[in-house]
């Protein structure tokens, strides 16, 4: 399980923060570096998902995008500094509550 979860956690730094670089890159007229290492690190991104041991591409990616929105809530409160409203944290704990059930649930 903890396996699962860093990966999670890898995969959405390197989702949020190659797309950061490259939004830096292109909307903020960042120097052409900001935007391959953007892109380089967007395609670590897709291959940190294949390293899962879960045995379906679906059921992964359906509890990543839920990873995926708890960090971009993080991201926006620790980078960008704009601190999450009540419905941003209660949209996380269901998106926390939807990736333990898509993960974890007993299933024959």
């Amino acid at each position: 399980m903890f396996t699962a979860i860093l990966l999670f956690i890898l995969a959405g730094l390197a989702e949020i923060g190659g797309g950061y670089l490259v939004w830096l890159w292109l909307r903020e007229s960042r120097p052409l570096w900001y935007g391959i290492a953007g892109s380089l690190i967007l395609v670590a991104y897709g291959i940190i998902p294949t390293l899962q041991k879960f045995p379906t591409f679906g059921r992964v990616y359906a509890a990543y995008g839920g990873v995926f929105v708890i960090l971009a809530v993080l991201w926006g409160w620790g980078v960008d500094k704009k601190t999450p409203d009540l419905y941003e944290w209660i949209g996380a704990a269901i998106c926390l509550v939807g990736v333990s059930i898509i993960l974890w649930a007993p299933r024959n």
